[in-house]
């Protein structure tokens, strides 16, 4: 569960919604209307006030480090600093399990990072966001870069994230996405909740 209450930075809010365990909630509006914001602003990456909690802590009590392991942010474009994929993973046995559940190569781990596509950093940044065991996972357009039926395989991991409690907030500009998901649908227009 995660609780957003008055959350404003520059270019948004405020904001207040609460998603329970194992539900999901789809954020949808234009470009440049504050979606990637609000999901920096919830893992309290830039300069924001109001209060964001989940049922275990609340992030202005909790150390930043350890509040973004339990609420995770899969941004638009993930970051990679060293040359080899699995040199990013700390639990490789679990990460190699789980490449088949994202349409990836069981040796995916294995290839240097500047081999990779767009849609390979993506799926690849998901399940580094998994290594933590989340209980909350922000997901900034997480399928934008791949074809249907990768869309198709990560939509099922993320169905069965939510199976075991685990709560979704995506970004997603798939008209699609949310019904295939069982989302709730919030709109953000010009910084502002709207729907």
């Amino acid at each position: 569960m995660i609780t957003v209450k008055s959350l404003r930075r520059s270019g948004l809010g405020p904001a207040d919604f609460t998603v329970a365990d194992g539900e999901c909630l789809a954020i949808t509006g234009p470009s440049g209307a504050g979606k990637s914001l609000l999901m920096r602003a919830i893992v309290d990456l830039d300069p924001n006030t109001g209060e964001v909690s989940t049922a275990q802590m609340t992030r202005s009590q909790t150390p930043a480090p350890e509040w973004r392991k339990h609420v995770a942010l899969l941004p638009s474009e993930t970051g990679w600093w060293l040359d080899k994929v699995g040199d990013h993973f700390t639990n490789p046995v679990e990460t190699t399990r789980r490449l088949s559940l994202v349409g990836l190569s069981p040796d995916a781990l294995n290839w240097e990072v500047t081999r990779l596509s767009s849609g390979e950093r993506h799926r690849l940044g998901l399940l580094r966001c998994l290594e933590g065991q989340p209980n909350v996972l922000l997901l900034d357009e997480p399928t934008a870069a791949l074809d249907p039926e990768t869309t198709l395989k990560v939509e099922d991991l993320l169905r069965e994230l939510m199976a075991d409690g685990v709560t979704i907030i995506i970004v997603t500009h798939d008209p699609d996405q949310p019904v295939r998901l069982g989302c709730r649908t919030m709109r953000i227009e010009n910084g502002q909740v709207v729907a």
